[in-house]
């Protein structure tokens, strides 16, 4: 196992009828900006909820986050921080409105231009670079992302999405009550299932490091992901299942599976080019990247594959080979399940967009993406094809 350091300031308030407790953790004498996305937030009566939990508090209002948090977007809300001398902002939504967020927090008080914030990818953006930040709360609609507790964040900018990372970048409180959820679109509870899925295979199917706490933590994820996915999705108002969804999101990206463990991110990296590109949801392209990925890096990671084919999927007969082979075949089937495509020709992506994505992936600087960093452009290329 490798040398780590974990850290994790974000209070949790988990369950039934928490609302209320907003009042508890934002300052009484705040003026709070509410951030969201498209409306549905406000349309249900939450906003309204949340406004009359905070009672005399000064608010404003900022809707129209998109799914893919624009930059220019987060920006006029940046703007309305500095004028408003907003004191506190709450999210509320999903992941993108809590990405979005984020980037309005470490953006209020940046002296420079704030797409210098972009540039960091991966990197934490150093402490004196951002200085003061606005603290922040969220009320998770949407169980996918896990962005409600950790610290970071993608942001979309002219035709790419750009990675952005900071630990004063945590949230202070988030609200993760799971009734909240019951009215989401089919869809969307699909590809939050399958996001966390993906979160959790990319720092579990890499290479072997003896990290066996970690590797049992992300194999009871997967687990309760196949086990809850098909009814999550049919009965939405299924508390238990529906529980489990959200808080195995939550925990499949808060940091604490990838502690002291080697970590591949190219499944998501590759996935946002399709985004940026073709307007492919999300979790979508997290389904069709996947399997490919697994399939053209077999040999790499045989190891942890045979271990995930034997511990997640049970499979316990047939030679290596065709454990792998039936376990690249089970996680396709399990996103298929799921009501997820998973090649790019059925979203009408044809082979003859490759060398686009290629060069997307390249303009973007991800030409060594991996565990290991060699899956060059050539190897994506190939993941591409096998993607179709």
């Amino acid at each position: 196992m490798f040398n780590f350091d974990f850290y994790n300031p974000t209070r949790i308030l988990f369950g039934k009828d928490r609302l209320e407790e907003i009042d508890k953790y934002v300052p009484v004498a705040a003026t709070v900006l509410i951030t969201y996305g498209g409306g549905s937030a406000k349309r249900s009566g939450l906003i309204g909820k949340v406004r009359e939990i905070l009672g005399s508090r000064k608010v404003i209002e900022f809707g129209g986050i998109e799914p893919n948090p624009r930059y220019e977007t987060l920006m006029k809300a940046v703007e309305i921080v500095r004028s408003e001398n907003i004191d506190f902002i709450l999210a509320v939504g999903g992941g993108s409105v809590i990405d979005g967020t984020k980037f309005i927090t470490l953006a209020s008080f940046y002296n420079g231009d704030a797409r210098d914030l972009l540039k960091y990818g991966f990197m934490p953006i150093p402490f004196d670079v951002v200085g003061k930040v606005v603290p922040f709360g969220t009320v998770l609609t949407l169980p996918a992302t896990g962005s409600e507790m950790n610290s970071g964040a993608v942001v979309s900018y002219e035709h790419g999405k750009f990675p952005v990372m900071s630990e004063l970048a945590f949230p202070v409180f988030s609200i993760l009550d799971p009734v909240i959820t019951f009215t989401l679109p089919e869809i969307q509870v699909a590809n939050g299932i399958v996001d966390a899925f993906v979160h959790t295979t990319e720092q579990y199917i890499t290479y072997p490091v003896d990290g066996r706490v970690q590797d049992r933590m992300a194999e009871g994820l997967l687990q309760t992901l196949i086990e809850i996915g098909e009814t999550t999705i049919s009965a939405p108002e299924n508390y238990n299942a529906r529980a489990n969804h959200v808080w195995s999101a939550t925990l499949a990206l808060n940091g604490i599976i990838g502690t002291g463990v080697p970590q591949d991110w190219a499944t998501h990296m590759i996935g946002h080019e399709l985004t940026a590109l073709f307007g492919i949801d999300h979790g979508q392209t997290l389904a069709i990247v996947l399997p490919a990925l697994l399939e053209v890096r077999r040999e790499q990671k045989r190891d942890k594959i045979l271990q995930y084919a034997e511990r997640v999927w049970h499979i316990e007969s047939g030679n290596d080979n065709e454990k792998v082979d039936l376990a690249i075949r089970k996680t396709r089937e399990f996103f298929e399940s799921l009501g997820i495509k998973t090649h790019l020709s059925q979203y009408g992506v044809g082979a003859e967009k490759i060398p686009v994505i290629i060069e997307q992936l390249k303009a973007h600087g991800l030409t060594a993406l991996s565990e290991t960093q060699d899956i060059t452009l050539d190897v994506s290329q190939k993941i591409l094809e096998k993607a179709m």
